[in-house]
């Protein structure tokens, strides 16, 4: 793709996307931050049918309290409470935590907590495929 229609893209999506979240601030940054990882990413694909589909699917949110605005609200919740997890430890106990789980990897012993590190896998898949069945780009 060009190098305009990926910004005419990416204008459109932020402005349905503002237009959607009614410029309210933890949802104005996540997706702000999301919309940049998406087009920063170096493996993503540009399809613009799916662009139209989701600038499609921000307006519905934006138009009525409906589905779709409910989606998209849980979406910038869930994402914003993983980022604020992140931001609330400090970087000595993540760089821990990380080198803690690594050793246990090596040793074979597995931690009594099985579902630590796995919370959000079920969600992920779930919005993979709901961006798979209607054709969207979410995050």
């Amino acid at each position: 793709m060009s190098t305009p229609d990926l910004l005419h893209a990416y204008r459109r999506l932020l402005r349905a996307g503002l237009r959607a979240v009614q410029f309210s601030q933890p949802s104005r940054a996540t997706i702000t931050a999301q919309l940049r990882a998406g087009f920063r990413d170096p493996k993503g694909e540009f399809d613009a049918e799916r662009v139209r589909r989701t600038v499609w699917f921000l307006n519905a949110a934006a138009q009525q309290r409906g589905l779709e605005h409910k989606i998209l609200k849980n979406l910038c919740r869930v994402q914003w409470q993983r980022q604020y997890e992140v931001r609330r430890m400090g970087w000595r106990l993540r760089v821990d935590r990380e080198e803690k789980g690594e050793r246990k990897r090596k040793s074979g012993k597995m931690d009594p907590d099985a579902i630590k590190g796995a919370e959000f896998g079920h969600y992920e898949r779930t919005v993979a495929m709901l961006n798979d069945t209607m054709g969207l780009c979410l995050r």
